[in-house]
């Protein structure tokens, strides 16, 4: 048997570019397609131009066919090669993909499809969120049928292919109009695009491969994660359509607001009031922290909307090393009622401090804390 010049069928020189190959099996392929061109040797010249590409596409094979004038290494041209040609149709698919149905469109059967995602949320405390915890999450999904291994026929059996669509899952039906030819590519009505038919359904999944089951799932959320993320638990989503990848849950973040700790990125912020009294002579006070309760000094003549700063004790960063701070915000609490012990002390204070008012521009609380932040 003669072996084929692919050079020749392509009608392109040896030392052609691959973009000089695609280009002109585009040419040749559009001319000679079977749903435009109705001469008697259409299909076998389409089915050559094919090959030919084929071969002179791939790397490996083009170094062969160049080297020894054949791909086959018992000499018989294209007909052992590397395990033989593809359906020239799916060549043809994956160069010019669905060109909306007219004169030429086609496309190959029906591949593995990933699974469905899944999506849960869970709440968490203040607490946990700059800790990290482990939780459990419920989830509702579709699994694997275990009685048939997932192709829905009874053991013992075994799923058919379509006669139909010859297992491609997709039928292609042709319409000669004055414009020219149009493909149709639906689904095999028969297997119902899976390729297969199922003669005895498998009596735990009534043939569908899978089985609604209801999951608790533990998983770990990392120290620092913030309101809103997500965690992504990969593989624990629907099992996939014809071998296709499981998907993946995603499972949602919400933390509960905390009675008087607020975050901003990694910082913790605080207000404390104290009275009048600490603030004027000073004092060393408790303050509660994510760490427990730590000692805060408050210098004499503290002024409301003043900010100390307890390094390294604020929210641990995702994604790096260290914790942010905690920032107290102090105000100074003025007491609305006095004893009249109290109410003759502070006359007499008001007396030596004198009713002299001086109006200064002072920083507001706002900028205190922008300062503070290094804003």
């Amino acid at each position: 048997m003669t072996a084929k010049n692919y050079y020749s069928v392509l009608d392109v020189p040896k030392t052609s570019s691959p973009e000089e190959i695609k280009k002109a099996y585009r040419r040749l392929a559009r001319r000679y397609h079977p749903d435009v061109n109705h001469e008697s040797d259409a299909e076998e010249r389409f089915k050559e131009i094919n090959e030919a590409y084929e071969v002179l596409s791939d790397p490996q094979k083009r170094a062969m066919f160049d080297r020894f004038g054949t791909v086959s290494p018992n000499g018989m041209g294209g007909m052992g090669g590397f395990g033989g040609f593809r359906d020239p149709f799916d060549i043809f698919s994956e160069v010019f993909g669905n060109l909306g149905g007219f004169g030429f469109g086609t496309q190959g059967r029906a591949g593995p499809r990933r699974g469905q995602d899944l999506r849960a949320s869970v709440t968490i405390t203040f607490e946990e969120a700059a800790a990290g915890v482990t939780k459990e999450v419920q989830v509702q999904r579709l699994e694997t049928c275990q009685t048939c291994g997932g192709n829905g026929a009874e053991p013992g059996t075994q799923p058919e292919r379509c006669a139909e669509c010859g297992g491609k899952g997709q039928v292609r039906h042709v319409q000669q109009t004055f414009l020219g030819s149009f493909v149709n590519i639906t689904a095999c009505p028969a297997c119902r695009g899976s390729g297969r038919i199922v003669r005895t359904p498998c009596h735990t999944c009534n043939g569908v491969g899978k089985s609604r089951a209801q999951r608790s799932l533990s998983f770990h959320i990392p120290a620092g994660i913030d309101d809103g993320m997500s965690i992504r638990l990969t593989g624990e989503g629907e099992p996939g359509e014809r071998g296709g990848p499981v998907g993946n849950l995603y499972v949602g973040v919400r933390i509960k607001s905390h009675p008087y700790f607020r975050r901003r990125d990694n910082d913790v912020l605080m207000e404390l009031r104290i009275n009048i009294a600490q603030a004027t002579l000073g004092d060393t006070v408790a303050v509660p922290t994510l760490d427990g309760e730590q000692q805060l000094t408050i210098p004499a003549g503290t002024q409301p909307g003043t900010i100390r700063r307890l390094r390294g004790l604020g929210i641990p960063r995702l994604r790096g090393n260290g914790r942010g701070d905690q920032l107290v915000v102090i105000q100074v609490a003025i007491p609305t009622q006095l004893t009249a012990a109290q109410s003759e002390i502070f006359q007499t204070l008001a007396h030596t401090l004198g009713t002299e008012i001086v109006v200064e521009e002072k920083q507001g609380v706002v900028d205190r804390i922008k300062e503070a932040l290094g804003l």
